[in-house]
């Protein structure tokens, strides 16, 4: 079959390595693709908000299949305009990918469905937050309606600080229209951490458990990003928590959409903080997870491709889902300056290093090749470098270890990716 995946970052690069690997799969596309996915599949210069050249792409090339990674194309209802075209999708319909695309549809949702989440206020008005928070508990979360490439979250420990957060997000127009509308929720304290699932309207198959790493520097400190690394499995996700969590979060998740006529099919991201009153969404995302799929798919035993048919035909209850036992760290190899402003197109050495390495995986999330057929920089995330080993203290190992293989001029990292892994 010939399949197309549309989006450039390193969850792409992930699910294209791992979607290559398919005996069904006899030519792979990517719209517009990167300079790591360009080793996998054909890249194709078309944007991924260009439904028309997408939809009109797949018709001349007879795509059998086509994937949606980013979450912007889902939101604005690249699934409906594939559907629409008579073509074969993964991915949610724009009603269903709401649930990523509004904090204040998914915190209405959970409080309809008495789904646990932490307490929330919504407010249109930023006169009226700004008076809410001048009241509310210390420290206080305040969250972009919209997406906002998944830094639309600030934790604010003071009221100054919430102050300058409203009026950032609202008034400031920081995330630009995602801002208009904001959710003010309590600050919940525990580990953080994130369960990736197969859903195919009625079913929902979890997979491994991963934790992210959100904040740019070392100990947590520095500005939101879109991830730093992650590692999987959590120890902290526990089979008590995994109970808990199918019977009271993932699947009353999944029938609060059915009920709602909004069939969800595709993959639901549960970011979940396990609180000392149990388990409770932080948020829910309508894709897989960047850079969570680095280390979850590396792990996973199944053909993807037949995991996607079964979520599209309705047939998830039949397929098992299998992982290896072992564990998986990425180390996001950054620009330094990210998320605010850094160099781009500096040329990237000691790629090749990775080839025949065994365990050994590095997962371009912004790379271009230059003029002269080099590899650069193009983005604030540049890399994910990930390895698995026995264990979560090997492969986090194994991965610091294979960082070093790779330089670029303004390369940057966190070093303390999976140090929790040192507390469990």
């Amino acid at each position: 079959m010939k399949v197309l995946i549309v989006g450039s970052g390193g969850r792409e690069h992930a699910i294209a390595w791992k979607v290559a690997q398919s005996p069904m799969v006899e030519k792979l596309y990517c719209a517009p693709g990167n300079g790591g996915i360009a080793q996998v599949a054909e890249c194709v210069n078309i944007g991924v908000m260009d439904f028309d050249g997408l939809t009109g792409f797949a018709k001349e090339k007879e795509i059998d299949l086509t994937i949606i990674g980013p979450d912007d194309p889902l939101a604005a209802g690249a699934a409906d305009a594939f559907e629409a075209a008579g073509l074969r999708v993964f991915g949610p319909r724009k009603n269903a990918a709401i649930l990523e695309a509004s904090k204040a549809f998914s915190k209405d949702l959970m409080k309809k469905y008495h789904i646990p989440t932490a307490a929330y206020e919504t407010f249109d008005s930023p006169e009226k937050a700004l008076a809410y928070v001048e009241t509310a508990d210390m420290p206080i979360v305040l969250k972009a309606d919209g997406l906002a490439l998944g830094k639309g979250v600030l934790i604010c420990g003071t009221r100054e600080e919430a102050r300058e957060g409203v009026r950032s997000l609202m008034m400031d127009k920081q995330f630009g229209s995602a801002g208009d509308r904001i959710v003010v929720e309590e600050f919940m304290t525990g580990r953080e951490v994130s369960v990736l699932s197969f859903v195919d309207g009625k079913t929902i198959k979890v997979m491994t458990s991963a934790q992210d790493h959100k904040r740019a520097k070392d100990g947590d400190k520095g500005l939101n990003t879109g991830g730093m690394g992650t590692f999987s499995p959590s120890p902290f996700y526990t089979e008590e928590v995994d109970e808990f969590c199918k019977k009271h979060i993932f699947q009353p998740t999944v029938d609060a959409m059915r009920e709602e006529g909004r069939e969800f099919k595709g993959i639901i991201f549960f970011g979940l903080m396990l609180t000392e009153k149990g388990p409770k969404v932080l948020e829910y995302n309508a894709r897989f997870g960047d850079p969570e799929t680095q280390v979850v798919l590396p792990r996973m035993k199944n053909d993807l491709v037949e995991v996607f048919e079964a979520c599209i035909d309705g047939t998830l209850d039949q397929v098992e889902l299998e992982f290896e036992d072992n564990a998986a760290v990425c180390v996001v190899l950054a620009s330094d300056g990210y998320p605010e402003h850094y160099e781009k197109g500096l040329p990237i050495t000691g790629l090749d290093e990775f080839q025949d390495k065994e365990g050994y995986y590095v997962f371009h999330a912004g790379s271009r090749f230059d003029g002269e057929g080099r590899v650069v920089t193009n983005g604030g995330r540049v890399l994910g470098v990930t390895a698995v080993g026995q264990d979560l203290k090997e492969a986090r190992a194994r991965a610091y270890k294979a960082t070093e293989w790779i330089h670029f001029d303004n390369k940057y990292m966190r070093h303390d990716i999976g140090k929790a892994i040192d507390e469990a």
